[in-house]
């Protein structure tokens, strides 16, 4: 019995400092920069800010913390992967969204392409309106150069493609799911092959698709970086339960090609983060010496 409750009480310790880490992390971001270069820029260097994931959560009293992180990077664009809010019937709130992304507007040039959240909110209107609409209305009047399924270039050497996903890509469960031939091309159209081509796509799971269209760059979130990361061996489980998804997190690189995978910024049905610190991701781009 002794053992039984020394045994008891280990796991109650256990489990509370488990919690009041993962209560720490969810509030605390860290600020990560991923480095690459293109002989296809023709500007020295630039830096972007990539955010993804948001989930409504704030880091100070009106996200101020996260501005303010932001503006010490002085950030060239701000590219927004989606899901910065959290869509469930019954559950719809964009204020913390909005006043993140109209003030990092009033600054900064700011793109913003959709993940599964904004899809659900446009796809199923019978919950939700005209919310989406309004959203999108509201973010372009703030100066917003909203992707869904087309491209903007910035500067004559860069550009930046926000690419929708079918709903069944986030439904498929336990293994990776194939896209379609020529999927990409259909929704967007073809790359640009004499700029430097970014592609935001929500989900990771689709680098070789994304590289064989031209995107020199990807960048992804969605998987929140696996929720709980283990040394050695990543990011535990993804929303669509893939366990131990290499590409759930960090930065990937496959015939000169580049992946970029946000960890994303907050959480919403798994409300967990452990060893998984959200992420202000940095894009420093810098032009190839030859």
């Amino acid at each position: 019995m002794d053992l039984f409750r020394t045994a008891a009480a280990a796991l109650s310790a256990a489990a509370a400092a488990s919690f009041a880490r993962s209560e720490y992390e969810k509030r605390h971001f860290v600020t990560e920069t991923f480095e690459i270069s293109s002989d296809k820029l023709k500007t020295p260097e630039r830096n972007l800010v990539f955010l993804s994931d948001l989930h409504s959560n704030e880091f100070g009293e009106e996200n101020e913390r996260l501005l303010r992180a932001i503006d010490r990077i002085r950030p060239d664009a701000v590219l927004i992967g989606g899901d910065m809010m959290v869509c469930k019937k019954g559950k719809l709130d964009l204020t913390v969204c909005l006043n993140l992304v109209e003030r990092l507007a009033s600054k900064y040039p700011v793109y913003y392409a959709n993940g599964n959240h904004e899809e659900r909110m446009n796809r199923e209107r019978e919950h939700y309106g005209n919310s989406y609409d309004r959203f999108r209305e509201a973010l372009e009047q703030a100066g917003v150069t909203y992707l869904s399924d087309c491209s903007a270039c910035l500067g004559e050497d860069m550009r930046i493609t926000g690419c929708n996903m079918k709903e069944r890509y986030y439904r498929h469960r336990f293994t990776v799911p194939q896209m379609e031939e020529g999927e990409l091309e259909r929704h967007v159209g073809k790359a640009d092959r004499e700029r430097f081509q970014i592609l935001m796509l929500h989900s990771p799971l689709f680098f070789d698709c994304c590289r064989r269209w031209g995107a020199d760059l990807t960048l992804c979130g969605h998987f929140h970086g696996g929720t709980i990361r283990l040394p050695f061996l990543g990011g535990v489980m993804t929303p669509q339960y893939q366990f131990f998804l290499p590409e759930c997190a960090g930065t990937h690189e496959k015939g000169g090609k580049y992946m970029a995978v946000s960890r994303g910024l907050g959480t919403h049905s798994i409300n967990i983060r452990l060893n998984n610190r959200p992420q202000l991701l940095v894009v420093r781009l810098k032009r190839k010496i030859t």
